[in-house]
């Protein structure tokens, strides 16, 4: 599947698979989540409001980097011309009004246009929206002719998945997935289990 897509978008399918995220994670984070010495993203205001610390896989980091590079003009062009600063998680936009212009606050995955924000009908820069990332995954599911309906979450459930095959603690890949209840992990378990005596046949 990743054979059949480039650029930004297979970047964002490879932090989503590599790093274990749901479909609204991956255009969410910030500059300051990614930290490239500890090998680890931050996950801020997950599911059921949690923040969470998953892996960042050495494959991708060059890339990153790169795309951080890009960011990062994009956002001295918007510093140079003052353009509003980016939305904050709303408790800290009252604490810290001015981080909103800070690099750490920025985007990773910045959209190349600015747009109106819903709530306050300020116009600033907003991240890539989720929708763009599923229906690239989407149509290189279909190109790579996988008899399977690929979405965003298939690359989570991957994730999950091949952490298992790997031996893994279960309790682990609960963390790194943000599952609150250790049964909704357990249901990767099934697949892996389908061939849990590990006998090859005498066919192969």
């Amino acid at each position: 599947m990743f054979d059949q897509m480039s650029g930004i978008n297979l970047l964002m399918a490879k932090v989503v698979y590599g790093c274990g995220l749901r479909l609204c994670e991956c255009p969410q984070l910030r500059v300051k989540h990614i930290d490239f010495e500890r090998d680890a993203v931050t996950i801020r205001s997950g599911k059921g409001d949690k923040d969470r610390e998953t892996v960042l896989p050495e494959s991708i980091k060059e890339k990153l980097r790169e795309q951080l590079k890009k960011s990062r003009k994009i956002f001295q062009n918007d510093r140079r011309k003052n353009v509003p600063g980016v939305q904050l998680p709303y408790a800290f936009e009252h604490k810290s009004p001015n981080a909103d212009k800070e690099w750490a606050w920025f985007w990773v995955f910045p959209s190349s246009n600015l747009s109106i924000d819903p709530l306050t009908k300020i116009v600033r820069r907003h991240h890539l929206y989720s929708d763009i990332l599923h229906r690239h995954i989407r149509h290189a599911g279909i190109s790579a002719k996988i008899p399977k309906r690929i979405t965003v979450h298939t690359l989570r459930h991957s994730f999950a998945t091949h952490l298992l095959e790997k031996g893994y603690d279960i309790r682990t890949i609960q963390d790194l997935l943000g599952h609150s209840d250790l049964k909704t992990t357990m249901i990767y378990t099934h697949v892996i289990s389908k061939n849990k005596l590990g006998i090859t046949s005498p066919l192969d």
